[in-house]
């Protein structure tokens, strides 16, 4: 049976490789972007997010087998919030009853290797507690002082979006719907959004010194891509509330071999 997917961030990048993916395995895909799209809406949005739901219950007949939110954008702005966090959240939320619908529903996410870096915690919590007033006001206060402070808004977009994923997933409107929830973080993506910043010497070094990565260097938009289609495939019966890195071993470099020992019992003085 042909499954119907929803891709958001369809037109560039990960979204359209991931779009090109799924129609190569011979599914319906209803693509959503800010143009360029079946679906045109502006996902920054309340207005844009709820036209896009309505929009795409309307050209699905109401019943999706998968979603995936790819949409996002690394502006030091407010609005990088909104899009990354609140835009995907509200659009998976806004189509669970159509993934319901579905016998073999699935959502993923693209997450990102930043969500490791440092972040502004009240602008998580705000994102994790539905407040986008107070998260856009506290985005505005990192954006004033100037782009590498306002950058913090993009690690703590993500790392919000990866904490709702791990929460939301193992939930009843998730779990308890039989839809597997997981998120994608990816290292340095060569994409349209990092072109300029790879193109210059500086802007390389930076980004090599934050993502290392060994293991076959900077990554095509595919390496995420298909990992995305398979998540969100009916083979994917039970893994839920994950974060994978496919990063070229950028998590394992800069966490190293022992992710685990922090929960381990303190040896008796």
């Amino acid at each position: 049976m042909t499954r119907k997917y929803v891709v958001t961030g369809s037109a560039s990048g990960i979204g359209a490789a991931t779009k090109r993916a799924l129609l190569e395995q011979g599914a319906t895909v209803i693509g959503v972007d800010l143009r360029d799209a079946d679906v045109e809406a502006d996902l920054s949005t309340s207005e844009g997010r709820d036209a896009a739901v309505a929009r795409v219950l309307e050209l699905s007949g109401g019943v999706v087998d998968g979603v995936i939110a790819c949409a996002g954008i690394s502006a030091p702005a407010p609005v990088t919030m909104s899009v990354n966090f609140f835009g995907v959240t509200a659009v998976l939320e806004g189509l669970l009853p159509a993934l319901r619908a579905s016998s073999a529903p699935r959502a993923a996410v693209v997450s990102s290797m930043a969500s490791l870096q440092p972040v502004a915690p009240e602008l998580v919590e705000a994102g994790l507690a539905g407040d986008e007033p107070a998260a856009l006001a506290a985005a505005a206060k990192l954006a004033e002082q100037g782009p590498e402070v306002g950058y913090l808004v993009y690690p703590s977009s993500k790392r919000a979006l990866s904490r709702w994923v791990r929460r939301e997933s193992v939930g009843e409107a998730w779990a308890g719907s039989g839809i597997p929830l997981n998120a994608v973080a990816p290292g340095t993506v060569i994409t349209p959004m990092t072109a300029a910043l790879l193109d210059n010497p500086e802007g390389l070094a930076m980004v090599d010194a934050a993502v290392p990565m060994p293991l076959n260097y900077h990554q095509p938009a595919e390496s995420i891509a298909n990992l995305l289609v398979w998540l969100t495939s009916a083979e994917n019966t039970h893994m839920a509330g994950q974060t994978i890195y496919c990063d070229g071993g950028a998590d394992a470099t800069l966490r190293g071999d022992d992710i685990w020992s922090w929960n381990d019992p303190t040896p008796a003085a």
